[in-house]
């Protein structure tokens, strides 16, 4: 399974984003986005949570607990 790391990447690129455009969205800055992707630190809470909702995939999923995107409700 992949990482938080790689998954945030992943998505950020498959939407054509840019680091800082991805930072705006969740409100930090650009090299914040930088460390998540190196895997040297992740989101606040909340921060996990707007990107689950802004590419429309589970928390889990970004966090590498399950391979399955699709949000169960």
């Amino acid at each position: 399974m992949a990482d938080f790391s790689e998954r945030i990447k992943a998505l950020r690129c498959k939407h054509g984003m840019t680091q800082e455009a991805l930072g705006k969205i969740i409100g930090v800055r650009q090299d914040s986005i930088y460390t998540y992707e190196k895997g040297k630190n992740y989101p606040e809470v909340r921060n996990l949570m707007i990107l689950a909702d802004y590419f429309g995939v589970s928390t889990d999923y970004l966090l590498g607990r399950t391979d399955n995107p699709e949000i169960n409700r």
